[in-house]
C-alpha cells in the first residue's frame, strides 16, 4: 500500500512531490530543508537549520508510523561542507544510537538561504 504524507511546505505544491512516501515497510522522507513549514521561513544558522531539518523530518515520520530508530539511510546535502561539523552534535543526537548508513554531498541547493538538507529511508518493522 503507497501513502503520501504532505507537510504543508508550498514547495511541494509548486513542485509536484511529497514529504514522504510510505510504501509498504519503508518511508521515503524527501530532502527535507530548514523551513518552517508553518511560517515559511529560515534561520540564517546552519545549526538552526539542522534542527529544523530534524524536526519537519521526524514530524513526517512520526505521521508515517516510525521514527529515527528506524532509520536506515540518511544523505546530507550542503553547499558548503565547512557547515557540516558545527552540525554534528544536532545529527548525532538524532542519529547517534542508530547508526544509519550515511552520506554528506557537497551541492548547490535550490535556494540560497539555504544550508543543508536532509533525507532520510526508514523501515518500518512490523509494518
Amino acid at each position: 500500500m503507497r501513502r503520501v504524507i504532505l507537510s504543508g511546505s508550498t514547495f511541494e505544491e509548486q513542485v509536484g512531490y511529497a514529504r514522504a512516501v510510505v510504501d509498504g515497510e519503508w518511508v521515503h522522507v524527501a530532502g527535507t530543508t530548514g523551513f518552517d513549514y508553518a511560517t515559511m521561513t529560515i534561520s540564517d544558522d546552519v545549526v538552526a537549520q539542522a534542527e529544523q531539518c530534524l524536526a519537519n523530518i521526524g514530524a513526517a515520520l512520526a505521521e508515517a508510523g516510525s521514527g529515527f530508530a528506524d532509520v536506515v539511510r540518511v544523505r546530507y546535502y550542503l553547499p558548503d561542507r565547512k557547515d557540516f561539523e558545527p552540525c554534528w552534535p544536532v545529527l548525532r543526537a538524532a542519529f547517534g544510537e542508530v547508526r544509519p548508513a550515511a552520506t554528506m554531498l557537497e551541492c548547490g541547493l535550490s535556494d540560497p538561504r539555504m544550508r543543508i538538507e536532509i533525507e532520510v529511508t526508514a523501515h518500518r518493522r512490523g509494518a
